[in-house]
C-alpha cells in the first residue's frame, strides 16, 4: 500500500540546514549586466507608456518582505490575469550555473494577491531606476517591468510590476510543484538559499493575511525534501 508522505512545515531550523553562500559566477555567457544608461532608457520607456501622478508598485515576492523603498501607503491588491510563479531560472543570486535558482515572477493566467505600495518619492524616474537595478536579472532580461491594473478595496489602481517574458533566456517554463520544490530545497548562491527566499516570502504573505495555495504546497514539499536529504 502506498502511503501519503507526511506534510511538514518549513521552519527556520530546516532552512538553516541548507542555507549557505556560494561564489558569484558573474553574468551568464551570452548576457551582460545593464549599465545605468540602459536602466535610464528603460525607465524613460516605462514613463512614456504611462506617466502617473502617483507611482504605485505591485509587489508579490521579495519586494513584500524586503521593500527597501520609501512608501506612504500599502494595501492588499489582486492582479487578475497573472499568477505568482517560480518561473525565473537564474544562475546567480540564489543559484549557480551547476544548480540554477528558481525565483518568483508574475506569469500569465489566473490571479495573484499581493501588496500595492504608493511610493513617496517625488522623482518617479529615479524610483523606477532603483527598482530596475534591483529586479532586472540580466541583459537581455526575462523579468521585465510592466504596467498592470490591480484591484483593491478602494478601487482599481494602475501599478508598475515585474512580469516574466516567456521569450526571455531565463524563463523556466511551466514546472510542476514537485520539480520546483526539488530545486528550492537545494539551490543557493551569493545571496543565500532559495529555501530562505521561499520561507521569507511565505512568512510575510501569511502576516499580511494573503493565502497562496501553490506556494503553501511548495513550502511543504521543500520541507519534506530537506528532511529526507538530512535523514530527519
Amino acid at each position: 500500500m502506498n502511503r501519503e508522505k507526511p506534510r511538514h512545515h518549513l521552519t527556520e531550523h530546516l532552512v538553516s540546514l541548507v542555507e549557505r553562500k556560494e561564489p558569484d559566477p558573474g553574468p551568464e555567457p551570452g548576457t551582460k549586466e545593464h549599465s545605468l544608461d540602459d536602466f535610464s532608457k528603460i525607465a524613460d520607456a516605462v514613463l512614456e507608456e504611462y506617466s502617473p501622478e502617483q507611482l504605485w508598485l505591485f509587489a508579490y515576492g521579495s519586494l513584500i518582505w524586503n521593500p527597501d523603498f520609501e512608501h506612504s501607503l500599502s494595501k492588499k491588491a489582486v492582479a487578475y490575469g497573472w499568477h505568482r510563479s517560480f518561473c525565473l531560472k537564474l544562475t546567480r543570486w540564489r543559484g549557480t550555473r551547476e544548480l540554477p535558482a528558481l525565483m518568483l515572477a508574475l506569469d500569465e493566467g489566473q490571479s495573484c494577491t499581493g501588496l500595492a505600495y504608493r511610493l513617496s518619492g517625488g522623482d518617479h524616474k529615479s524610483e523606477i531606476i532603483r527598482l530596475l537595478v534591483r529586479e532586472i536579472d540580466a541583459n537581455p532580461p526575462t523579468n521585465v517591468p510592466r504596467w498592470i491594473d490591480v484591484s483593491t478595496d478602494s478601487g482599481q489602481i494602475r501599478a508598475l510590476t515585474f512580469v516574466a517574458d516567456p521569450k526571455g533566456p531565463a524563463y523556466a517554463g511551466k514546472l510542476t510543484l514537485a520539480e520546483t520544490a526539488w530545486v528550492l530545497a537545494r539551490a543557493a548562491g551569493h545571496w543565500g538559499s532559495c529555501a530562505q527566499y521561499l520561507y521569507n516570502t511565505c512568512t510575510k504573505l501569511e502576516a499580511e493575511g494573503i493565502h497562496d495555495t501553490d506556494l503553501n504546497n511548495i513550502k511543504q514539499l521543500v520541507a519534506n525534501e530537506i528532511i529526507e536529504m538530512h535523514g530527519l
